[in-house]
């Protein structure tokens, strides 16, 4: 039976970390999946591979990519390795440390960890600025069908995510007045209604998935992160393909119409990627598509 990694369409857990790998040894990596595949359940812990993994097997895996270089004046993004990459959820925070120390060493020497970015739930969903996050996601069948590869499709089940790591500039954003504030987003902070007079920079307007021919909808599972005293929001968005998002981040930028998105006055992406996250096949990653256990 094929089924989506069910981790992908579940609400928010109060705690994640979020690790990506880099590639070590080539030869290694087919005994690392396969230690991979016992280890990863696709709720709990959510698996994506890159495009350098794909490459690096010989593997096509239709719509993967990699991220598309970000020009607009004063973003300066990193590109991660595009290799592995791994949503672990739970609701303990040292659970969470010793379910990623076991996986990174069942990983070695075939995959090497990059970074790791620990999350967790703000109030009730709320991002580092006070305003909510993912009010407009669809929900329902309507979530899966954004989200998830449709069932008439060789990748049925899996899904696409791009992934940013936005650092927030909390003394610009905390010198703004609550009307400067409500404007970025285009919603009230207290109440989260849209305002119907925000400008045309504002947030919502920006990246309303409705307002795009074709609509570019999304299922955001973004979370807060926090470092010392920096955070931000780890942006995360799954699509049965990439072009929602990349339509949307190329509006935010002003490609479109010149005009830049009023986030970027007080938050600023620092790293991103894309990766295709695999179905699963009676309860395991399905890996064929990769060209490994194709017979399994």
């Amino acid at each position: 039976m094929i089924t989506a990694q069910p981790g992908i369409l579940l609400p928010i857990p109060q705690h994640a970390r979020y690790l990506s790998f880099a590639l070590g040894d080539v030869a290694q990596i087919a005994a690392a999946l396969a230690a991979l595949r016992e280890l990863a359940d696709g709720e709990n812990t959510v698996v994506g591979f890159g495009q350098s993994l794909a490459s690096a097997l010989g593997a096509k895996i239709a719509g993967l990519k990699s991220l598309p270089q970000i020009t607009a004046p004063g973003l300066s993004i990193e590109a991660a390795p595009e290799v592995l990459w791994l949503w672990l959820r739970g609701d303990d925070r040292g659970e969470l440390l010793h379910r990623s120390r076991k996986i990174t060493c069942a990983l070695a020497p075939a995959f090497t960890l990059h970074d790791i970015v620990d999350a967790f739930k703000y109030a009730e969903g709320r991002d580092l600025s006070g305003f909510e996050d993912g009010t407009e996601n669809p929900v329902g069948e309507a979530a899966i069908d954004a989200a998830i590869v449709g069932p008439d499709s060789p990748l049925a089940g899996s899904s696409f995510v791009a992934t940013q790591r936005w650092r927030h500039n909390f003394d610009c954003f905390e010198a703004l007045s609550q009307h400067a504030k409500d404007n970025a987003i285009g919603r009230r902070q207290c109440d989260n209604e849209e305002l119907d007079d925000a400008p045309t920079c504002a947030h919502v307007k920006r990246t309303a998935q409705e307002s795009f021919s074709p609509e570019a909808f999304v299922l955001r599972r973004s979370m807060p992160w926090a470092e010392g005293n920096d955070g931000g929001l780890l942006f995360v968005a799954f699509g049965h393909s990439f072009d929602a998002f990349e339509a949307q981040l190329k509006r935010m930028v002003g490609r479109e119409d010149g005009v830049s998105d009023a986030l970027f006055t007080f938050t600023q992406p620092v790293s991103g990627a894309y990766y295709w996250c695999p179905a699963l096949k009676d309860g395991k990653l399905e890996l064929a598509p990769l060209g490994v256990f194709p017979d399994r």
